[in-house]
């Protein structure tokens, strides 16, 4: 088992940032690949980024690149996605995702253990 904990979202106005943070525990943390998905009301569960067990390979969907960095540390068993330049649509909740996999992958049925999740708004 992973037990999964977000934080750092909130309210912030378009153009600006915020980092989101995921500290995991449980089963060996570098055991995992891990993912950030996010989800607007009456939207599906929608990819925004992975990074491979080590952090050596990071994939983005392209609407997030050039503006989200994901990053983790092993050491302190976390997982970062720093946002910026946020825009309205990017309001959602976003989730963290732990996958026994190290392939990449976009898919949320390929991840074993979520987050519950943290609220992010941004205003106009």
């Amino acid at each position: 088992q992973v037990q999964l904990v977000e934080s750092g979202g909130g309210l912030v106005q378009a153009g600006g940032s915020l980092r989101l943070s995921c500290a995991a525990s449980g089963r060996t943390f570098s055991g995992y690949s891990m993912g950030w998905f996010r989800q607007a009301p009456e939207k599906e569960r929608e990819f925004v980024a992975h990074i491979s067990r080590i952090g050596v390979r990071t994939y983005y969907s392209d609407s997030m690149k050039g503006r989200f960095t994901i990053s983790r540390d092993n050491a302190k068993n976390t997982v970062n996605l720093q946002m910026n330049n946020l825009k309205p649509e990017d309001t959602a909740v976003y989730y963290c995702a732990a996958s026994g996999s190290n392939t990449y992958t976009g898919r949320s049925t390929k991840y074993d253990y979520w987050g519950q999740g943290t609220q992010v708004t941004v205003s106009t």
